[in-house]
């Protein structure tokens, strides 16, 4: 079994089901609504878990109510919490979320400035058995902190490359894998073409480097190899949260020796899944679900 460390963010986040979403400053009434933890490290490590893995979130958290639903939430997954920091004063991190007929959603979220960004404990904290790291770039000092301690280990170091990153650009030339965004790799290279942009940052950085783009599946490259990987064929029903365990998936079977081909194809399944359900983390997908689902699946032309 592997096991996983994440670092970044972990946030509660109250989610409304809408026809379509809010254009006036008016007021809405929901179809349907729930309240679940979100954040990107936190459902990466919650997809570890629930794929058969040993997850480990190293992340920041207030001491307050909202703390208490994200340990609680965190602790009922099966994800080992003991490298979450509590401060004390400080408020944790929540979003509304806005969720329209077509499956796409729209977040407002809030993130406590007096937090504290520091990560000098995380080094020291970090088990010296694991097989693989996945960092979000909502926390930056965190993740270079982790993509570090898996270079100096010789481990894969995942990065979760979402916009702004430039914020994370010691993490970015730290990591041995780095997975953007369309938006992340757009806000990178400052322009659209996310084919030259994928090249320049492969010729930049040396590593592994991919994006994923919705149905239009992942495109990667690596030295002088390229390559790209279909989405499959769905309909989307809500789409929260797939990019976040698309990456803990991918981390995932990583760390258990697959190449990253074949660590895509599995990451593009678990995303697939959940974004035919609603029920937040309770539609991540288990480990037999994903394998049954690759076999009678069909991947987008």
């Amino acid at each position: 079994m592997a096991k996983i460390v994440t670092a970044g963010v972990a946030v509660v986040d109250f989610v409304y089901f809408l026809d379509e979403m809010p254009r006036l400053a008016e007021k809405y009434r929901a179809r349907d609504a729930a309240i679940t933890g979100g954040g990107g490290a936190a459902n990466a490590a919650v997809a570890v878990a629930r794929l058969g893995g040993t997850a480990l979130l190293a992340s920041r958290l207030g001491d307050e109510q909202v703390a208490d639903m994200i340990m609680a939430g965190l602790a009922e997954e099966g994800v080992d919490c003991s490298l979450v920091r509590r401060f004390a004063g400080c408020r944790s991190s929540f979003s509304s979320v806005f969720i329209d007929q077509a499956g796409e959603r729209q977040i407002v979220n809030f993130r406590d400035p007096a937090l504290p960004m520091n990560s000098d404990w995380l080094e020291a904290a970090l088990p010296d058995d694991f097989d693989a790291a996945l960092a979000d770039t909502r926390w930056p000092d965190g993740a270079e902190a982790l993509m570090r301690a898996a270079r100096d280990r010789g481990l894969p170091g995942v990065l979760d490359a979402e916009a702004p990153t430039r914020e994370a650009e010691a993490a970015l030339r730290l990591a041995s894998h780095i997975a953007f965004s369309a938006q992340g790799l757009r806000d990178w290279a400052g322009h659209s073409d996310l084919v030259r942009a994928l090249a320049d940052i492969a010729a930049e950085t040396g590593v592994f480097v991919c994006v994923t783009d919705g149905e239009n599946g992942v495109r990667w490259r690596h030295g002088g190899d390229q390559g790209s990987e279909p989405a499959y064929r769905i309909t989307p029903v809500d789409t929260l949260g797939a990019g976040d365990i698309w990456h803990g998936a991918f981390a995932l079977r990583l760390g258990e020796g697959a190449e990253p081909p074949e660590a895509i194809r599995f990451a593009n399944a678990v995303a697939a899944i959940k974004c035919t359900r609603s029920d937040g983390r309770a539609g991540y997908p288990t480990r037999a679900e994903t394998e049954s689902f690759i076999k009678e699946a069909h991947p987008c032309s």
